[in-house]
């Protein structure tokens, strides 16, 4: 087990990345202070780019990729880091806290700061590694058009990566400990909008009209109380309704009414099931309203399954890293790096941040979520093993 990637290269990456950190750390400062949203990345990826030790390509549009290493070793280990913030204005009062309307509030800065040590350290040792690193920084993790999907598209597969893999920080995890398990670890996400539309009327007569409103509040409610009668209760799934408009005046039943949200599912089937239960509850509820219901589903990114021979090789290395496996750990999360599983082996792991210092604990894409700036280190060090570990993979499959 992780016979081909222990001791001293992991010892030696390590070394190396250690004196990578200080500048890591400012550039991460740096791009917290001045996020960018999906597809608008152009400062972001221009300030990373500045700090890699070769020149970099550009991928899907405002993304980059750069080759580290000595290609005489082979086909290349991708790491994965996400260029993009968040439409969120910042409540963290940090002194790098970001002005304006985007915020890093899904720790995409540490992951691309992290990466940029990684690539520094790959550089140095250069043929002493046994595979070349693919540094890849992708634009729109967090929107449609999804970056991956691009990337999967056939913009990264001309690298010819053996694996692809990634570390993402997680506020519910013990700092010190990495989630790493294999199999299904983040599940699938499609969004839909469902349009109710009925007959408008005076508030005071609603038997003249045919009130969406009311019918839509119906749908809502059945949906949510649905899924647990579709869906095998031992397999996660999530229905979720984030948006809901209606009208413009209380003392008037309008003609539409919208919501939009998101399904999720860890297995293919109950993806297929989620999308049926939203069709067909839309489509009997507006007929008993007496109104006309609209379904529209955005297929969005599959399950995320981490590559068991990885993550085999990974979990042996993490002690090396000064890391501890996490108790097993799955969510109903989703990544766009899965469309990257059409190209090659994937593998992503989850690094806690529940008890650092200084930090103070709030959930992914909250205002208030502040990643530690030690994060940095325990990211890159993740992204370290998870290069090892894929490159020993690729060794023993070769």
């Amino acid at each position: 087990m992780a016979q081909s990637t222990e001791g001293q290269p992991l010892a030696r990456l390590l070394a190396s990345i250690e004196s990578q950190i200080p500048r890591a750390v400012a550039l991460r400062r740096r791009l917290h202070a001045a996020p960018e949203l999906a597809h608008a990345e152009q400062r972001t990826a221009a300030a990373v780019a500045a700090e890699l030790p070769v020149p970099a390509e550009s991928v899907a549009g405002t993304g980059l990729a750069a080759v580290l290493g000595a290609s005489a070793l082979g086909a290349p280990v991708a790491v994965r880091a996400e260029l993009d913030g968040l439409p969120l204005r910042e409540r963290t009062g940090s002194e790098f806290s970001a002005a304006g309307d985007a915020m890093h509030a899904c720790g995409h800065d540490v992951h691309m700061a992290a990466l940029v040590a990684l690539a520094g350290a790959v550089h140095e040792l250069g043929d002493a590694l046994p595979a070349p690193l693919l540094a890849v920084f992708q634009p729109s993790e967090e929107a449609y058009p999804s970056g991956a999907a691009q990337l999967a598209d056939g913009e990264l597969a001309r690298f010819r990566p053996c694996a692809v893999v990634g570390a993402h920080v997680h506020p519910d995890l013990p700092w010190g400990s990495v989630a790493l398990d294999a199999g299904t670890v983040n599940a699938s996400c499609d969004a839909f909008e469902i349009v109710i539309e009925g007959e408008p009327t005076h508030g005071a007569y609603p038997h003249q009209g045919r009130d969406p409103v009311l019918t839509l509040a119906e749908v809502v409610l059945a949906l949510h109380a649905h899924v647990g009668r579709r869906i095998d209760p031992l397999h996660p799934a999530v229905l979720s309704i984030g948006v809901l408009e209606a009208g413009s005046a209380e003392n008037v039943i309008p003609a539409r009414a919208l919501a939009r949200g998101a399904l999720r599912a860890h297995r293919p089937e109950d993806r297929a099931a989620l999308a049926e239960l939203v069709r067909e509850t839309v489509a009997g509820i507006a007929a008993a309203g007496g109104c006309r219901g609209h379904v529209e589903l955005i297929s969005g990114e599959p399950a995320l399954a981490n590559d068991a021979a990885i993550v085999e090789e990974a979990r042996a290395l993490l002690p090396g890293a000064g890391l501890l496996p996490a108790a097993e750990w799955r969510s109903c999360g989703s990544d766009d790096l899965a469309f990257l599983g059409e190209i090659a082996p994937l593998a992503m792991a989850f690094v806690g941040l529940d008890g650092a210092d200084g930090f103070i604990r709030r959930p992914l894409h909250h205002p208030e979520l502040l990643v530690p700036d030690a994060a940095v280190a325990a990211v890159a060090r993740t992204q370290a093993v998870l290069f090892l570990a894929a490159a020993g993979r690729a060794g023993q499959t070769g």
